[in-house]
């Protein structure tokens, strides 16, 4: 079962009908590329269903994710989303009040659920044995919510979310930045022109019906996709789901969204004082497409090598410098639309007109030196590294699970993974360079000057003011919307039994020990083609409880491995692992030193010749 990563796929495309649900799709595993097997079924309700098998661990990932985000919000009622993401574990029907948080944690699971501009997705990892519990706890908020809403869960909420955006927005240096970034960008009423954590003027305005109505407008199981993956028995596990979800009405149709990408007719520069930064901040931004978009990897290779890890151009002319205290270029995607980013905090004795200057420097330098095959290769690497890393779990955030929903919602097929990667791994300089003339070269951005308070002046004067005047408020189909329940042949108040205890599965391991003394546990792992090595030292901060005059030492060693090495530079170090995709590095805590080492396993031994590189020849260099 575990080395289905390295498969070709073999799709079959049918539909087969079994009353409640049909067939429609299922990639199982044969020699040659990456796939993720899956069968994906449609209940009658409109439910997609996506079951992933895999053994390896006794657990399951259960994965329900709406098409709905802060996107779907209209103007006066912005953050509603992300205050359904609180309601839904609030109670519904048949779950007590947060007994949704209670019942997975004492069934030895975690649970949580994320809200973005696109869409919105509860998820728990379990053992195996509580599956059908987990089934049952997602079907009723889906199904039987609403009358479990009242007046009084709606204001703790409320008060809950407007702290939230207090401590995590308002109240925290550079917390508005993206906000100022996002209504600067984008045209009044765009989709993406406020924050999924909304206005607090929103949140006060708009009672508990309207948070109902959104409810019934977008919630509804044909605007969801259930996965569901790890340790379990597909046919088993459909007659769960079926049981549970088959009888939730449909609800609402939902359309995709297109929008047209935002048009600048000059730079807009942008400013507000930030009552908590200590240090000035600058930003530009750019329009570029959406995720999945054929210019989204070509766009992300772009910000590396400009402004990310010590062999961009920033680190060189910005933090090398001392200008900066960091300095970053990304490039970001939603479903809609995409932005790509210049971001730096300046120290407080440089001014923000010097660094959009160093910004646009920074552009120049990269028109003359252009994409480098080195920089390619570090691009390319790391990428495919962190590819594979992220599919080692079926529970973990990113991991497969989540993988399969957003390529079936947003890429349009589940069974996107091979092509995914390939977009990344096909790159080439001349992609680069032509996303950086088609979004970037002589293109106009918004500038954003974050100040704090003092005496402290903006890149240039603000010169753009948001236009209301064309805006018209589309039909988001709330007419009409009536709550009906589910009807039933079985009581859904019991709470479904646990299975069989699953056996836990001890990976088997190999010990060794050297002739200096070293002692080595290996085990084998063939899921990805990724090896971890970590070594463990003896040698932490409680060394030195009786030297207090040296406290910090052993971060500060940590720290300092982490630097160069007698033939190499820090920038020539991370270049060399970067090529490699690999990673080393060190840490201290109170009772180790311990190195962490992560690379893909046909870079093993050029990166364990780093390692050693960096273990026995430091230099510690005085500056």
């Amino acid at each position: 079962m575990r080395k289905f990563f390295f498969s070709t796929l073999f799709l079959t495309f049918f539909v087969l009908s079994f009353g409640q649900y049909k067939v429609l799709e299922e990639v199982k595993a044969r020699d040659g590329e990456i796939s993720i097997p899956f069968t994906k079924y449609e209940l009658d309700n409109g439910l997609t269903v996506i079951l992933h098998e895999d053994h390896s661990d006794p657990i399951a990932h259960v994965d329900v994710t709406y098409h709905v985000g802060s996107a779907r919000e209209e103007i006066g009622k912005s953050g509603f989303a992300h205050f359904f993401e609180h309601m839904m574990f609030q109670g519904s029907d048949n779950v007590g009040d947060e007994e949704h948080f209670k019942i997975v944690s004492e069934s030895g699971g975690n649970l949580n659920g994320t809200t973005n501009r696109d869409r919105t997705n509860y998820f728990e990892t379990i053992p195996a044995n509580q599956l059908e519990t987990a089934l049952w706890l997602e079907a009723d908020r889906m199904g039987f919510l609403l009358d479990a809403v009242t007046q009084e869960k709606f204001e703790v909420q409320r008060a809950t979310v407007k702290n939230e955006r207090g401590q995590n927005y308002d109240n925290r240096p550079y917390g508005l930045a993206s906000e100022y970034g996002a209504k600067s960008l984008y045209p009044y009423g765009h989709p993406y022109s406020w924050l999924t954590i909304g206005y607090v003027e929103d949140l006060d305005r708009v009672d508990v019906n309207d948070l109902k109505n959104f409810f019934l407008r977008w919630y509804g199981p044909n605007n969801a996709v259930l996965t569901v993956a790890g340790d379990l028995d597909k046919e088993e596990t459909m007659r769960k789901i079926v049981k549970y979800f088959g009888s939730i009405p449909r609800g609402p149709e939902v359309e995709k969204m297109h929008v047209p990408l935002p048009q600048l007719a000059q730079d807009r520069y942008v400013s507000y004082v930030d009552n908590y930064a200590q240090a000035p901040l600058l930003a530009m931004v750019w329009p570029t497409p959406g995720r999945y978009h054929e210019d989204e990897a070509p766009l992300d290779a772009l910000a590396e090598i400009i402004g990310q890890g010590k062999n961009s151009i920033f680190y060189k002319n910005l933090e090398k410098t001392k200008k900066t205290m960091n300095a970053y270029a990304y490039n970001s995607t939603s479903e809609l639309a995409g932005e790509f980013s210049l971001r730096a905090i300046a120290f407080p004795h440089i001014s923000l007109t010097e660094i959009e200057n160093e910004f646009r420097n920074a552009l120049q330098e990269f028109e003359q030196t252009g994409v480098s095959d080195e920089a390619l290769k570090r691009f390319k690497s790391s990428y495919e590294s962190s590819f594979y890393e992220d599919l080692q779990s079926v529970g973990s955030w990113g991991g497969k699970a989540s993988k399969l929903a957003n390529y079936h919602i947003f890429a349009g097929d589940a069974n996107y993974i091979q092509r995914d990667l390939q977009r990344y791994l096909n790159v080439t300089k001349e992609d680069v360079m032509r996303v950086y003339n088609k979004y970037v070269k002589d293109k106009h951005a918004v500038v954003l000057s974050v100040l704090p308070k003092g005496d402290f002046v903006a890149a240039h004067p603000d010169n753009y003011v948001i236009d209301q005047s064309n805006y018209q408020a589309p039909d988001y189909g709330y007419a009409g919307l009536t709550y009906n329940k589910a009807k039933d042949n079985f009581d859904r108040s019991q709470r479904p039994k646990s299975g069989k205890n699953p056996a836990i599965i001890i990976p088997e391991y190999t010990r060794y020990e050297f002739e200096n003394g070293m002692k080595v546990l290996q085990t084998d792992y063939n899921e990805t083609p990724n090896v971890v090595v970590e070594l463990s030292l003896d040698a932490g901060e409680l060394l030195n409880q009786n030297n207090l005059d040296k406290a910090g030492l052993a971060d500060i060693f940590a720290d300092m491995m982490n630097e160069g090495t007698q033939s190499k530079s820090a920038e020539e170090f991370s270049s060399a692992l970067d090529k490699l995709g690999s990673s080393v590095y060190f840490y201290a805590n109170n009772e180790e030193v311990g190195a962490y080492i992560q690379t893909l396993e046909k870079n093993l031994t050029p990166t364990l010749e780093l390692f050693k590189e960096k273990l026995m020849q430091p230099k510690f260099e005085q500056e």
